[in-house]
């Protein structure tokens, strides 16, 4: 799902603010396990392995998509990887493009999303150049979703927590919110109140989920999220994965 949020075209006086309370406990921020000893290793080795045979499905969907939505082929978008540090994400385009744009893509924009975009993103086909996000050592392959920079100046001391870890291709936030966010967003008919409902009832659950992972990872929970996240997108399973010894 692709967010920019303008905050004076949305009205950021009629935002109300989401609670953010739960962030500190006693003044001090929650725990965060050390990043994973050989993570950007297992990232650039395993980007680098990818590249190879997935080179050749990137021409074929930047050819189809040149041919069935025209140019521009990518859709590249400032994110954050740490505060004061943007990048640029890049993915396939999967929408018309509108200089107007702003606002999470909830349902009054369903419209700007072409067939072929439909596909792309079903089959997470479009995140595919994040490879070289990762191989220039602004992403993972697990880690929060980027943000953008106006979430970062909004709320600096969460996300100086939840960018201890470089952002993520796929993450636990994305494996257990993603169609939960989905469906909220669907039910959402103007730009208003999608805004709304991401910015009250999305962003500080998919916080609070980035946040445990920060406390809890490791390089098992990240091939844990990473062979879920495959078996989702194949099909193999509609709702959210458990973890062994958990009903």
């Amino acid at each position: 799902m692709t967010i920019h949020h303008d905050w004076d075209k949305a009205g950021s006086a009629r935002l109300a603010a989401p609670k953010m309370a739960w962030f500190a406990v006693d003044g001090h921020a929650p725990i965060s396990n050390p990043a994973p000893r050989g993570k950007r290793l297992f990232d650039v080795s395993l980007a680098l392995v990818l590249l190879v045979p997935l080179s050749i499905l990137m021409g074929a969907v930047a050819l189809m998509t040149l041919i069935r939505q025209g140019r521009p082929i990518f859709y590249s978008a400032e994110r954050m990887r740490a505060p004061g540090q943007p990048f640029r994400q890049w993915k396939f385009r999967t929408m018309i493009p509108e200089n107007e744009d702003f606002g999470a893509t909830g349902a009054h924009k369903h419209w700007r999303i072409t067939p072929w975009g439909h596909f792309l993103r079903r089959t997470r086909i479009d995140e595919l150049p994040q490879l070289f996000n990762i191989l220039k050592g602004d992403m993972s392959f697990v880690g929060p979703r980027p943000p953008l920079r106006e979430y970062v100046e909004r709320f600096p001391a969460v996300y100086s927590q939840v960018l201890k870890s470089r952002p993520g291709v796929t993450g636990l936030a994305t494996l257990i919110y993603h169609r939960h966010e989905d469906r909220i967003l669907a039910r959402c008919k103007s730009a208003e109140a999608t805004e709304l409902a991401y910015y009250r009832r999305c962003l500080p659950a998919k916080l609070k989920i980035d946040l445990i992972y920060q406390r809890h990872r490791d390089l098992r929970l990240d091939l844990w999220i990473m062979w879920n996240t495959v078996k989702i997108v194949l099909g193999y399973k509609d709702e959210r994965p458990r973890r062994r010894g958990r009903s």
